[in-house]
């Protein structure tokens, strides 16, 4: 299947203020806008205006700074909070209700014709002020489907921008997201927006799995920090995109990603997962003998994504037990070193066995190939 339409809604500073290690001062948002504008993110996300005075005060500075992508806000279902993201200058309003009854029953206890009622209410006054707005169904994949159904079959009508399907507790796979993303297409004539939370590992396969089955939107946050585990994470959507459609994922500038995941790290005072798509440390790196040979005449053989895209290198491990000839081979030519095939094996070897005590640095096998073959 290929991805028809996709659009990021990046919600660093909304879901990923929820995360626990995150507490991004204005100076730090307005960074990480810039950083996002730039990447090319066709929309922000910020905290509601209601939150706190400082989160309507930040509200105000992102949309005077004036970003390329529209500035969204995520508020209750509810007219008063809307008119504060309205007053503070927001390009759109994004707005939820419960709908699961484990959720509806611990947070606002109304009965789903209710939620019609208010949800229509607030579309129409949002859309009466020229603004976006987006309804989503919290915890959609804890409700009754066909209640859900019924909820976006009537709000549709109402004329919302989007609606939106939160896996709110991680608990989708991406089959049950396939089948619930085609039951609302059917359902609804708007766009379709995919929040999912990461909490069973599932929030990049069950986004991809959304976009196929007809979501327009998908809403990520830089390194996926979000509450709890965080939700679908920037570098793991283009990863995963780029490898399905990559004519999506063309108009960003992938080789400002690893900048951006590592900036946002900086800010958080913590380092960018080792396993993260593309930006990981070791995403392009390349170390035991049989698969530096393949790499080495021909990339592809061992990567599915192409480093030079991202403004990344590869890199081919040669201080370690496990090394090729190959490896090696290659790492004496870009030295200027000939050495014969017997030589090379020679030096492999003895490559390997220093490193069976511990790993040689770069410059430990450069000094060895320079000065190859050894004195008696």
């Amino acid at each position: 299947m290929t991805v028809e339409r996709m659009a990021i809604i990046d919600s660093t500073l909304r879901e990923g203020e929820q995360f626990a290690g995150s507490d991004f001062s204005l100076a730090q948002k307005l960074d990480i806008i810039a950083a996002l504008d730039e990447f090319g993110v066709e929309y922000i996300e910020m905290t509601s205006p209601a939150a706190s005075p400082q989160s309507e005060a930040d509200l105000r500075a992102v949309v005077a700074a004036r970003p390329r992508a529209r500035v969204l806000t995520h508020t209750r279902c509810s007219i008063e909070d809307v008119d504060r993201a309205l007053a503070a200058g927001a390009d759109g309003v994004n707005v939820l209700f419960a709908t699961s009854d484990v959720l509806r029953r611990a947070s606002h206890r109304r009965p789903l014709d209710e939620v019609i009622d208010i949800a229509c209410g607030v579309i129409s006054h949002v859309r009466s002020a020229g603004r976006e707005i987006r309804f989503s169904c919290e915890d959609a994949f804890r409700s009754d489907l066909e209640e859900i159904l019924a909820v976006y079959r009537a709000v549709d009508v109402c004329g919302p921008h989007r609606v939106g399907i939160a896996d709110t507790v991680g608990i989708a796979t991406p089959r049950e997201v396939e089948e619930m993303v085609v039951a609302v297409r059917a359902a609804v004539g708007c766009d379709i927006e995919f929040h999912g939370h990461n909490d069973t590992g599932c929030a990049v396969a069950n986004a991809l799995a959304a976009l196929e089955a007809g979501a327009t939107h998908i809403d990520t946050t830089v390194l996926g920090i979000g509450e709890r585990n965080g939700i679908t994470s920037l570098s793991g959507l283009i990863a995963r995109v780029g490898t399905v459609s990559p004519e999506r994922v063309d108009p960003y500038r992938l080789d400002l990603l690893p900048p951006l995941d590592a900036r946002v790290a900086g800010i958080l005072g913590i380092g960018v997962p080792f396993n993260a798509p593309i930006t990981g440390a070791f995403a392009f790196t390349h170390k035991a003998g049989m698969h530096s040979n393949a790499v080495l005449r021909d990339p592809r053989s061992y990567e599915v994504l192409q480093p030079e895209r991202y403004g990344l290198e590869r890199q081919i491990l040669i201080g370690h037990r496990l090394v090729g000839r190959h490896a090696i081979r290659d790492r004496a030519r870009g030295l200027g070193v000939d050495l014969d095939e017997a030589q090379i094996a020679a030096v492999t070897a003895e490559i390997k066995r220093r490193a069976d005590s511990a790993t040689l640095a770069d410059e430990q096998v450069d000094d060895l190939l320079l000065g190859w073959p050894a004195p008696a």
